[in-house]
């Protein structure tokens, strides 16, 4: 199967999970998004890692790496292998002394691990095709806001909407960086196609 490399783009707050966060991926070599819901601690260890915060004592991911380090054991790369009733599986590949092994992660966990050990972050084309969103680059100008509340009436009206108004909102949420609303949009129109 096609992988395709990946970059942390932002964590944002998520506005349609309470207390969650939206973790956004970044296609590498392209202009698509890959937008994945994460809990709040998750959300801490990532940053924290991003912002280069040094706690007085080493959290888990932390704690995953120093035993690693001591070991000899680097983790190579992480996969976003699979994607199952909306949730996204990933893998860890890890090497010592030559031999490599595959460990199963959630994948706030592995992008937080990549993080640490610096190593690239990868999907398959299929799960980019079926999750990602496109962003033109209209769309990552400027400071916007994650989410524009004059959008949300319009979204009660999803399944009414006709295609072309799906197109529309489609394209103000994702200039909004709405990747969970612009997800929902997508899915629609998609059912919509597929009874056609």
């Amino acid at each position: 199967m096609e992988k395709v490399e990946l970059k942390l783009l932002r964590i944002t707050y998520s506005h349609t999970h309470a207390g969650a966060y939206a973790l956004i991926l970044a296609e590498l070599q392209g202009d698509r998004r890959l937008p994945i819901i994460i809990g709040g601690t998750e959300a801490q260890a990532i940053a924290i890692q991003v912002e280069n915060i040094r706690p007085a004592r080493p959290l888990t991911h932390d704690l995953f790496k120093n035993f690693c380090d001591q070991f000899g054991i680097t983790l190579t790369e992480v996969v976003i292998n699979d994607l199952v009733e909306g949730i996204f599986h990933a893998k860890l590949v890890l090497e010592q002394e030559g031999k490599r092994a595959e460990v199963d992660a959630r994948s706030s966990d592995a992008i937080a691990l990549a993080l640490r050990f610096n190593c690239p972050i990868y999907t398959y084309e299929f799960i980019l095709a079926a999750a990602g969103l496109r962003m033109d680059e209209a769309g990552e100008e400027g400071d916007q806001p994650a989410h524009v509340p004059e959008a949300q009436p319009e979204k009660k009206n999803i399944r009414t909407a006709s295609p072309e108004e799906l197109r529309q909102m489609l394209k103000e949420a994702l200039e909004a960086e709405d990747y969970e609303g612009a997800s929902k949009l997508r899915d629609e129109l998609k059912r919509r196609e597929g009874t056609n």
